[in-house]
């Protein structure tokens, strides 16, 4: 986990105690938790916490990059630090379960096709959506 409070720190952010908060359950968190899950872990800690100050900090963390906004066809933004590795997305539709992966395969073609169409790809979002199969695949 890279420390958000200090990237946050880095480029001139007030660190109030609220935000150092909210820094902190998004720096621990390994699912992509919306404002209300946030909040609702935030008030865990510091029940004096409003649902505004986080919509707030959540507002001022992705506008100075610290923070990536995802959006996955369910009508609720959910974040993510900006600065994980890089990972695509497999979107659960029924359940809303999303799940990280990397893949090699995936990651050498969209290079090939940039290339292919004259650019060099310097970043991507890759976000799939399924519906489970009645029986999983042979590993």
């Amino acid at each position: 986990m890279t420390d958000i409070i200090a990237r946050c720190e880095a480029k001139g952010l007030r660190m109030t105690e609220q935000r150092r908060i909210v820094a902190r359950i998004v720096g621990d968190a390994e699912d992509h938790p919306d404002v209300e899950e946030l909040y609702a872990r935030a008030a865990r800690l510091d029940p004096r916490i409003s649902l505004a100050t986080v919509y707030r900090t959540v507002k001022l963390f992705e506008e100075a990059g610290i923070l990536d906004r995802l959006e996955f066809g369910d009508g609720r933004a959910r974040y993510e630090d900006a600065e994980r590795d890089h990972h695509d997305h497999l979107i659960d539709v029924n359940s809303g379960q999303v799940i990280e992966f990397v893949d090699p395969e995936i990651e050498a073609l969209q290079e090939r096709i940039a290339a292919r169409l004259g650019y060099r790809l310097i970043g991507h979002r890759l976000e799939l959506l399924g519906v489970p199969i009645s029986k999983p695949p042979k590993a």
